[in-house]
């Protein structure tokens, strides 16, 4: 039986006459590995811009979120595993009538790529370094000196629990350990979900920060759902949770991939004292409204 071809896989024609593929836009995956570099692809002669290098992608089928056609795209062309990357943020390529989403992340695990469709001469992990020596598909190689700058820029998103927990009174203190982990659920979904870049003040579209959530008293002790410890971390304070958060927003500033640090408090005394480091303070609203988030958006989830 021939394959039902999808509506996305058709061209895209602009104002001026030029083509894009990919009816419902484009995506592609980005995908770093400190170690060894940038994960390529040589296209194939006959494909659109044969011969140059890029990152594996193509067009988003129909009803498909363009961080879900990134990686489908990703495991599709190159092989890879999906259990093995870890989003960090996505930029945009918006002409209006078409647009292509590069989804930037980073490996949780080395693997090897395999080409798996006929669009590839070759996979290759490059140096970030040498990425610009080679000959990149027109579009990459427009956006490469944007991704690069940030690509080993990490955002980390500090919570202040017992200030967020008892912004809404919704009977918390008869449980305040079960209220500290209906927060960590909600702090799970969003995690995956991903923050607008504009909230944090970031260039790009989406991003993907590292959680930790401050819990402290009665909290203590408070659990993560599932394998959620692989992007939220549960720290119970000994004594004073605010104290806690002042140590932790200090560890995050002398680690090697310090980079962009905001906490979540309402709290007056604690703002002075974690922006006294440099750290953005967000209000327990703010975090509010993205908890209580319809859906997935904006990162359209992974």
């Amino acid at each position: 039986m021939t394959p039902t071809r999808d509506p996305g896989d058709a061209w895209v024609e602009g104002p001026n006459g030029s083509r894009f593929w990919g009816r419902f836009g484009a995506a592609g995956l980005l995908l770093h590995d400190p170690a060894r570099g940038i994960l390529l692809q040589h296209r194939v002669e006959w494909s659109h811009f044969g011969g140059t290098w890029g990152i594996p992608g193509g067009a988003i089928q129909a009803g498909e979120r363009p961080v879900d056609g990134a990686m489908r795209e990703a495991a599709e062309e190159a092989g890879v595993p999906l259990d093995s990357i870890e989003p960090r943020f996505t930029h945009v390529l918006d002409l209006g009538f078409w647009s292509y989403t590069t989804l930037i992340a980073s490996i949780r695990r080395s693997f090897e790529p395999v080409i798996s469709d006929p669009e590839s001469l070759e996979l290759r992990w490059v140096p970030v370094d040498e990425v610009d020596a080679l000959p990149l598909h027109p579009g990459f190689g427009a956006a490469w000196p944007t991704l690069r700058r940030d690509l080993d820029r990490h955002i980390h998103v500090v919570v202040d629990a017992a200030n967020v927990v008892g912004s809404r009174p919704d009977g918390w203190w008869r449980d305040r350990r079960g209220a500290a982990e209906r927060l960590l659920a909600e702090v799970v979904a969003l995690a995956s979900a991903g923050l607008p870049a504009y909230e944090l003040e970031l260039p790009h579209a989406t991003w993907w920060p590292s959680f930790t959530v401050v819990v402290e008293g009665q909290a203590g002790g408070a659990a993560l759902p599932g394998d959620a410890a692989r992007t939220i971390r549960v720290v119970s304070a000994p004594a004073s949770g605010d104290d806690a958060i002042v140590a932790e927003v200090e560890t995050l500033l002398s680690s090697a991939d310090a980079a962009d640090i905001h906490v979540v408090t309402s709290d007056r005394g604690l703002r002075d004292r974690v922006t006294a480091f440099g750290a953005q303070v967000h209000s327990t609203t703010w975090l509010r409204n993205h908890l209580d988030r319809p859906g997935s958006e904006p990162g359209d989830g992974v």
